[in-house]
Order: C-alpha cells, then structure tokens, then sequence
C-alpha cells in the first residue's frame, strides 16, 4: 500500500459510521466509538531471514514516519502521548477500555490528532527482542487512557 493509499483509508475511517457492534472486516476491527485497520508489518515472523526481518522493520518504521509527516503537514504537529502509566495500569490489573487496549500493549508512545469530534492516532508496534515491526491506526470518538 502506498502513502496515498493510508490517507483515503484513514479519510474514510473518518467519515464512517461507528457501528453499535464489534465487527472485523479486511484488515481492521470497527466497534462501538472506533474504527482500527493494520497498514503495514510482519504477518509470518518465522518466514524469511534476519536480513529480511530488519529489512522489513526499517520499511515499516519508514511507513510511519511517511505517514506522521503527512499528517502533520494536513493537521499540523500531534500530540504525543506516553503510554508507560497506562501499561503499568495494564500490568496491575486495570481493564483499559477499546480501543485503546491493543495501543496500550504494544506502543510507547502514540501521536495523535483530535479532528472534530474523533481522535485520530497512528500506532508503531515494535518487538522489544526481535524484528517485529507492525504499523496500524486508529480512529475513535473514544478519549485516551
């Protein structure tokens, strides 16, 4: 997918009806208040080399930083918030409400943008000791953890 591409999904995330259900469709989740869809990472991390791991984990990393400039450049400069309270609530058994629950596990930080009434943030997930590398957004009415 290109940079292109990302911005009509994203366009289109915005413009939608949230559903009163939780419904999986292509490569997203929409739900009550959100709308997610994966963009870009490693669906098969056993297949390939360790080249073609750190291959892939530099494209992905470069798909987001793509993906920040030009949302930036619409929206002007996100905020950026740290998720390590969050986690730590996670950990000590707090429920974090969707759909902020899968940003929470696997990001450190999350820019994000409030466009109207929704909440628009764009989440790297990294693997702490291997080369995972997944790039997802989210689109929600839904106030942050």
């Amino acid at each position: 997918m290109t940079t292109a591409h990302h911005l009509r999904l994203i366009d289109g995330m915005r413009s939608r009806e949230f559903p009163s259900v939780r419904t999986a469709s292509g490569s997203g989740v929409s739900g009550p208040g959100f709308h997610t869809v994966h963009l870009y990472g490693e669906e098969v991390l056993w297949a390939g080399d360790e080249a073609d791991h750190i291959e892939r984990r530099a494209q992905c990393q470069a798909e987001h930083d793509a993906l920040i400039t030009l949302l930036t450049l619409r929206w002007g400069e996100p905020q950026v918030i740290s998720l390590w309270s969050a986690q730590e609530r996670m950990l000590a058994g707090e429920e974090v409400a969707e759909p902020w629950a899968d940003s929470v596990a696997g990001c450190e930080y999350l820019p994000l943008w409030r466009i109207d009434d929704r909440w628009i943030a764009v989440a790297l997930h990294l693997e702490r000791d291997g080369p995972g590398c997944e790039l997802s957004v989210l689109v929600t009415a839904v106030d942050p953890p």
